[in-house]
């Protein structure tokens, strides 16, 4: 039996409780912490609409004294965001499991801070591992799996277009849909607009498992102007108004483009003809064409690979590791 505690009880943390839940004879959900105090005090069974008597607290001190063998973290994207969930969880002598795009190979943002949490997970003999669906996997593990049947790598090119409609304001915003094309120009270069999170990540990911090594990594972002109107509960866009970003970015190894990783999204874009996928190219001996459609959805595909990674972390070596790090995941079969 796992000990499991998950730190986040938004949309990503409820659909791993959930899973959690679906697994009882493997895993003891044994606390859940969240800042919001409209969750603090409920159980998780009220949040869920299913049997679970465990209270969801802001305490993660009372959690942490629980001793679990694993905190699932679920909360933000970037590094200093939470650091203040990852270390006091590998300080409690438990591996950790996070969510933030950045943490899935966190040299590429905070070279510091990766070696912080790396210090500590191996002084507590832990792991700390970020995944996820993108990062995590689709645009970079995935790709390294078809990397093994290859005899030669020139480059890899590897898409996700992805609708942006089920999400809310904060990605919504970030992405830059419903403004204007000025004001999508000038958010990019403000930084307010930032497309996805994740890219040099990724990057890193490859090079990592290929052993290449990256001389520098150029980002572009463009406006997708939508030809017709669009609305979702959270937006509404006018013709001539941004629909949503087309981020790409190229890595270069010897003066050539080694990587290119290409991430269109933007709210209904089936209401242009544009369907949703994951592509994977590359170009070698053999070449390798993978194509996934419609798109893997991007919040079930994160939770299921933490959830998935729980019961091969208790056997990995202490310190940060990626998910090019790990064996290979599979899924855990419940066992309600």
């Amino acid at each position: 039996m796992i000990k499991v505690a998950g730190w986040g009880a938004g949309m990503m943390g409820q659909g791993l409780m959930s899973y959690l839940l679906d697994r009882p004879r493997d895993v003891e959900l044994v606390g859940v912490v969240d800042t919001d105090p409209a969750k603090q005090g409920k159980t998780v069974g009220e949040l869920l609409g299913r049997p679970c008597d465990v209270v969801v607290t802001g305490d993660h001190e009372a959690v942490l004294a629980r001793r679990p063998d694993v905190v699932c973290i679920t909360t933000s994207s970037n590094l200093h965001e939470v650091e203040p969930q990852v270390l006091p969880a590998l300080r409690a002598g438990a591996d950790v499991i996070c969510i933030a795009e950045t943490l899935s190979y966190p040299w590429a943002s905070d070279p510091e801070r990766a070696e912080l949490f790396d210090k500590v997970a191996r002084e507590n003999g832990v792991t700390c591992l970020g995944a996820g669906v993108n990062p995590g996997f689709m645009l970079d593990a995935l790709v390294v799996m078809w990397s093994s049947v290859c005899l030669r790598v020139d480059k890899i090119v590897a898409t996700r277009v992805n609708d942006l409609s089920p999400f809310g304001p904060t990605v919504l915003n970030s992405q830059g849909v419903g403004v204007t094309v000025e004001r999508f120009e000038r958010g990019v270069a403000e930084g307010s607009i930032v497309g996805h999170i994740g890219f040099p990540e990724s990057i890193g990911l490859i090079a990592r498992a290929l052993g290449w090594t990256i001389e520098r990594v150029e980002e572009t972002r463009e406006p997708i102007v939508s030809r017709v109107e669009r609305s979702t509960p959270h937006v509404h866009v006018a013709p001539g108004d941004v629909a949503g970003c087309r981020h790409i970015a190229r890595a270069y190894v010897d003066g050539e483009v080694k990587i290119e990783l290409v991430h269109p999204q933007q709210v209904h874009p089936e209401m242009e003809g544009v369907e949703t996928g994951d592509y994977i190219e590359i170009h070698g001996d053999p070449d390798v064409n993978m194509s996934n459609r419609p798109e893997t959805p991007g919040g079930k595909g994160t939770y299921a690979s933490v959830g998935n990674y729980i019961p091969l972390i208790k056997d990995a070596p202490a310190g940060m590791l990626t998910v090019v790090d790990m064996p290979l995941p599979r899924f855990w079969t419940p066992t309600a």
